[in-house]
């Protein structure tokens, strides 16, 4: 069994780190106490605040196992050492909707840093399967949950 490489920014590891050591730190201490003031009330049975707090634990727990695990298979690229005209990870491209004539720009992250509202697609997404390898002035067809999409690759950018 070979275990695959998650590809990521150095901003994404980074916010993966943050997250884990604040579970870890912060997270884990805050629900020990939540579990020690519910026990101290008496009868866990019927106890919702102690419930509560071991799904919360459980959660938790789980959430710093998945980021354990991401980090363990990072693979840290420094986009800011990319350059090129053609279209790969960690590339910014700037995209005309040949339908709406709308610009919309979007860097090729990795996949737990994905964030479609704040610019960042997953490069396992279907926009960016098509946009790899292309350069400015080629047309890519995506196919999305609403129907196809047509864009034109306006400009492509590295370094952010």
């Amino acid at each position: 069994m070979t275990i695959d490489k998650v590809p990521m920014t150095v901003r994404g590891y980074a916010a993966l780190e943050e997250e884990l050591k604040h579970r870890q730190q912060v997270e884990r201490q805050r629900i020990i106490q939540a579990i020690a003031e519910a026990r101290a009330l008496g009868d866990l049975s019927e106890n919702a605040e102690y419930h509560a707090a071991k799904e919360a634990q459980s959660h938790n727990e789980g959430r710093v196992l998945e980021l354990e695990s991401m980090i363990s298979r990072a693979e840290v690229i420094d986009v800011s050492k990319l350059s090129g005209t053609k279209i790969k990870f960690g590339a910014t491209v700037k995209l005309l909707d040949e339908d709406t004539e709308e610009e919309k720009t979007y860097q090729l992250v990795g996949e737990p840093e994905a964030d479609v509202r704040s610019g960042l697609v997953s490069i396992t997404s279907p926009i960016a399967r098509a946009l790899i390898g292309k350069g400015v002035g080629d047309t890519v067809e995506v196919t999305t949950p609403g129907g196809g999409k047509s864009y034109e690759v306006v400009a492509v950018q590295y370094g952010g």
